[in-house]
């Protein structure tokens, strides 16, 4: 059923096709492009992709709207809106502790933009030069499709061909001659870099938007190994967090890393969870009960992955739905598609490495912090002020160099028991 939903949805006709050629380029793909298959490599709710070549040699993907093919499917969309928003409201009205009203919001500004390709191939430009600009120290790591703009419409979008593996093909990746934890600690960067430093983030990173490939340049660790570069696809659906929420939000991560319940209280307060229920927000933001939360252990965040894990995680959103809904209800838009973006990258860093890991949580602490301290040296009004700053920041820096040694000490044991 995921498979399906991500990239094997229903596909259109290549007569349907070409009539969006026609109105969008005023032509045929076999007369635009010099070679088209018809036959989409994939096909998602909102669109399908075609493999094509440019009259000069290059090799291109062709995402082509849905809602051009048929005339009826806006028409159809705007229904079901209509059928979403008067069943939410209905439950509502039944089950008042059901209050999912957020979501028609959400759906009714959202899906506009991603039916708009030129949209998306801003996006896409914006966030490589965020990378450029903002984090030039992995720029070269993060990659996205050029977009050919002459080929290019609001309902056609031609990008460059991209090869590489998906995200969560293990196998393929390891294939290519790459560590699938380098992977793991790359998504986990790249994310953290968007979120805590940029504020402008793709909120649909799931396994069919994210591939990989052995780093352009030939790059390779120290063992030898190919170093890799991920390729962001899909860039119609982003979320830009403005300076006082992505502060708030990376102080929070910091102070769930660092377990810090008073930390974790006043940030989660200030993104709007209340002093009632931001406990369970650092539990849904975790998948963690709150005395996990707020235990002192290095690894206290990670998850194995077992059955009783599963088991707990299910309890708990049994026991606590109608507050679950009342805190969805509660939270800014925004931090909403934070919370999906934080599930699609869980379950991305599950399928390579088997579970969570230890350095994933390190990587946001460490972003998290670099993002407070700079944001705090940028409001600095005095010299005592920036001393203490700098002296907070050396203090976090010991306490994360302290968790890298543990964890450099919990892999040797491991690989001691394994031997």
């Amino acid at each position: 059923m995921r498979a399906s939903m991500l990239n094997r949805c229903p596909v259109s006709t290549y007569d349907q096709v070409c009539e969006v050629f026609k109105k969008e380029l005023g032509d045929t793909p076999d007369k635009v492009f010099d070679e088209f298959d018809p036959k989409p490599i994939a096909s998602a709710s909102l669109a399908q992709v075609h493999v094509a070549r440019t009259h000069d040699g290059q090799k291109v993907a062709v995402k082509v709207s849905i809602f051009v093919q048929h005339t009826h499917m806006t028409d159809t969309a705007a229904a079901d809106q209509a059928t979403v928003e008067f069943l939410v409201n209905t439950l509502h009205w039944l089950f008042p502790s059901f209050d999912y009203r957020w979501l028609v919001a959400e759906i009714r500004e959202s899906l506009p933009k991603e039916l708009d390709f030129l949209i998306e191939a801003k996006n896409s430009v914006k966030c490589l030069e965020n990378f450029r600009k903002l984090s030039p120290h992995i720029a070269d790591y993060v990659y996205a499709p050029k977009v050919h703009w002459s080929l290019s419409t609001s309902k056609l979008l031609t990008m460059e061909f991209m090869d590489g593996a998906q995200v969560n093909d293990v196998i393929t990746i390891r294939r290519l001659g790459i560590q699938p934890n380098e992977v793991a600690r790359l998504v986990s960067r790249t994310f953290a870099e968007m979120i805590f430093k940029h504020g402008f983030v793709h909120c649909d990173p799931h396994a069919a938007n994210l591939l990989v490939r052995p780093l352009p340049s030939g790059k390779r660790s120290i063992f030898g190994k190919k170093k890799p570069q991920l390729i962001l696809l899909d860039h119609g659906l982003y979320k830009e967090l403005d300076f006082s929420t992505r502060f708030s939000y990376a102080s929070l991560w910091r102070a769930l890393v660092f377990a810090d319940a008073n930390e974790i209280k006043v940030n989660s307060v200030k993104l709007g969870a209340g002093e009632d229920l931001y406990a369970l927000f650092a539990g849904i933001l975790t998948m963690k009960p709150w005395n996990r939360v707020i235990d002192p252990a290095v690894d206290h965040l990670v998850l194995k992955g077992t059955d009783s894990d599963r088991s707990e995680l299910q309890m708990y959103a049994s026991q606590y739905f109608p507050q679950i809904s009342k805190l969805l209800s509660r939270l800014p838009r925004n931090i909403l598609l934070m919370l999906k973006t934080n599930d699609c990258l869980r379950a991305v860093n599950n399928s390579l490495l088997q579970g969570s890991s230890l350095e994933t949580f390190l990587i946001i602490g460490k972003v998290s912090s670099e993002a407070v301290f700079e944001a705090k040296m940028m409001q600095k009004k005095s010299l005592f002020r920036w001393l203490i700053i700098q002296l907070e920041e050396l203090l976090l820096e010991a306490r994360l160099l302290a968790m890298q040694m543990a964890l450099w000490l919990l892999q040797v044991k491991k690989a001691l028991t394994w031997t």
